[in-house]
């Protein structure tokens, strides 16, 4: 696959070493920056359809290798899509991948504007939460930010944010760091627009976060 011959052509084995030790999840690291990523990116969304994007990017997740699984999900990372579903159903097959934090920020950065074109895919998220797979049920969160930072929410909007704060709530308990840093900075995101909706959260449920995400998540307060 000449896409992948062109990633692994800017390889850098002393940082590849680094991220494998950062990362810490057992794959093949190339060393390559995202924002040589994203220039290859670029370029082959530039030449291809969407179905050839799909393609390609259900090709690169298959190597397991980081930047291609990275790669994959900056082809499909859109806001206006025609005929999305393929996407969405590729990046919801992805979530069983789930095992570290950038990819699968990565990829729920491209699922969050599939939920936001549908949002009747929160209820395929929503099974997400009871999954076996901590970094899946981390993900059902991520994927609902848009209404953490949503300006001028519609009432349909206020609902979805409100259904992913009872998300949050359900996960309040989980120990994980991962799971506690996602609940703080959904809180501390929604924080800029709704301080009051964010303090009751923190009454309710802040004695059964980690003090670290507590405090990250009622960091942006004092100032409001």
């Amino acid at each position: 696959m000449q896409e992948l011959e062109a990633l692994k052509a800017l390889a850098d084995p002393e940082k590849a070493l680094k991220m494998a030790a950062y990362h810490k999840a057992e794959r093949v690291y190339l060393g390559v920056a995202n924002p040589q990523i994203d220039e290859l990116v670029r370029g082959w969304r530039a030449e291809r359809d969407l179905a050839a994007r799909v393609a390609l990017a259900a090709r690169f997740w298959q190597t397991d290798i980081h930047e291609a699984r990275v790669a994959a999900a900056k082809l499909l990372t859109q806001a206006r899509m025609p005929d999305d579903g393929e996407v969405w159903r590729l990046i919801a097959r992805w979530s069983d991948d789930f095992d570290a934090w950038a990819i699968a920020d990565h990829a729920m950065i491209a699922g969050q504007k599939r939920l936001v074109a549908d949002p009747a895919r929160l209820d395929d998220v929503e099974p997400w939460l009871t999954d076996a797979n901590p970094w899946k049920r981390r993900a059902a969160l991520v994927g609902t930010l848009p209404w953490a930072k949503m300006n001028h929410p519609k009432p349909a909007d206020l609902a979805r944010r409100e259904r992913a704060l009872s998300w949050a709530a359900r996960l309040v308990d989980e120990r994980e760091w991962f799971i506690q840093k996602a609940i703080a900075w959904w809180l501390r995101d929604l924080s800029k627009r709704d301080a009051p909706r964010v303090r009751a959260f923190l009454d309710e449920y802040g004695a059964r976060m980690k003090p670290f995400a507590r405090r990250e998540a009622a960091r942006m307060l004092q100032d409001l």
